[in-house]
């Protein structure tokens, strides 16, 4: 077996974990080898967070148009191009593809397409060629959970790594899953033509969103005429048709969205510990398997499955690996967002949470109905909460639902990492006319001074 060059880092995985932590470790002045047997970008870019915000994007404008024409613009949509669609979202792709190119290039990282596997002194092989490094770092993502469901495996269906390679619009998709990805994809669907089912098994869709917000998107998803059935017990599913406790559906296209499971096969090979529950890499507060010299990062470890929360992670652990004595990512900073219309973003605890943790808590919210802009823009459908300690004014948590709500969300989660406290929202002062100044309408009410609410 030949002997490659030997590496500081080897980064196993190019998705926003890994990436991200390949090019922090070649800023830190590391020599960096990055491997990845698929796609560059990993399946945020190529399968996940990017096509389905640029499939989102066709929607809004869809959406757009339907409401322009109630208020006074006459928009038609004749035919909607979904191949041409398709070629948009390729195109960004391939422009975030070529960014991250670009980055290992002026970074002088080794990038190597390729399935690595370990050899028996935990060093990495790559198609018959060894690759030595003191560190590794384990980013290799997650796959769709495919449940036991009868007569699945006859089946055509979709899941979300391969729902974005579909070249027609189907006339029927059910979808079944009721999380963040399944409601997303409903949301982009619907609009552009498609008659869309919606059956979740749990009681009710968006479990780990909060319960204001959740029964506003599910309003939402009914009033656009998309099918929405929760407890649901999925019998059997045949060519074109499932059977469930709801009733018969009809599909053209079936998309199963049911979560995902994290790529552990390169762990198990090399004998890394697994968690309890032997669904994730069991590490330290520095990111270190059992293995001295190998860590796991994003979807590999217990957390947020999320891209943002994978960066930040790899990003932790190449400060970690040069030295620098860095706590873990602190999940109550972790931004949650659904991109729907309207969008939900929030961090922290809930409210039933924040009691559970025995906390003296006061919650107030704002409804965009109150805000000129909303009312402006005819995006009145919303609201913005913060769920306060009642004594030292802390933020614990803040839930935001609306149009911009995924970019409003950033200026209370800034406060509360900068340990400010209610008081220095209630200092800020807000532009007017904006959707922001809900927050400081929320802020003052939680001292009893809101003007508007």
């Amino acid at each position: 077996m030949q002997i490659m060059t030997s590496y500081d880092i080897a980064v196993i995985g190019a998705g926003p974990g890994g990436y991200v932590a390949a090019i922090h470790a070649a800023q830190m002045g590391k020599k960096v080898v990055v491997i990845e047997k698929k796609d560059i970008g990993g399946v945020c870019l190529n399968a996940g967070c990017i096509p389905s915000k640029s499939y989102l994007k066709h929607s809004h404008w869809a959406l757009a148009a339907q409401e322009a024409s109630r208020l006074g613009i006459a928009m038609e949509i004749k035919k909607v191009d979904f191949p041409k669609l398709v070629q948009r979202k390729n195109r960004v792709v391939t422009t975030l593809q070529g960014g991250i190119k670009h980055l290992f290039k002026e970074n002088q990282i080794t990038y190597i397409e390729g399935e690595a596997s370990f050899t028996e002194d935990h060093q990495l092989k790559v198609d018959g060629e060894k690759i030595a490094a003191r560190d590794i770092l384990l980013a290799t993502g997650g796959h769709p959970f495919v449940p036991p469901i009868a007569g699945v495996d006859e089946v055509d269906y979709l899941t979300t790594d391969t729902f974005f390679q579909m070249t027609e619009l189907p006339q029927k998709l059910v979808v079944i899953g009721g999380g963040i990805i399944a409601v997303e994809l409903a949301f982009a669907m619907q609009p552009l033509g498609v008659a869309v089912t919606l059956l979740e098994v749990a009681p009710d869709i968006l479990l780990t969103e909060d319960e204001d917000a959740r029964l506003i998107i599910k309003n939402k998803l009914v009033s656009m005429g998309i099918t929405v059935k929760t407890g649901v017990k999925i019998k059997q599913v045949s060519r074109q048709k499932i059977q469930s406790s709801a009733g018969t559906y009809e599909f053209g296209q079936l998309l199963i969205a049911t979560g995902r499971r994290a790529n552990l096969e390169l762990a198990e090979q090399a004998g890394i510990t697994l968690d309890e529950k032997k669904r994730f890499i069991k590490v330290d507060q520095h990111y270190q398997t059992n293995i001295p010299h190998i860590y796991a990062i994003g979807d590999l470890i217990k957390g947020y499955q999320l891209a943002h929360v994978a960066s930040a992670e790899g990003i932790r652990t190449v400060d970690i690996i040069c030295g620098k004595q860095e706590d873990p990512v602190a999940q109550r900073y972790v931004p949650r967002c659904l991109y729907t219309d309207p969008e939900v973003a929030s961090f922290g605890l809930n409210e039933t949470q924040a009691r559970e943790k025995g906390f003296d808590i006061v919650v107030k919210s704002a409804p965009y109905s109150g805000n000129g802009k909303a009312i402006a823009g005819e995006e009145t459908n919303g609201f913005v909460k913060i769920i306060s300690e009642k004594k030292y004014h802390e933020i614990l948590g803040a839930v935001i639902v609306g149009s911009n709500a995924t970019e409003m969300i950033h200026t209370i989660l800034a406060v509360c990492e900068a340990e400010g406290t209610v008081d220095e929202l209630d200092k800020i002062i807000f532009a007017h006319p904006s959707l922001s100044e809900l927050t400081g309408e929320v802020a003052a009410s939680l001292f009893g001074k809101a003007i508007h609410n």
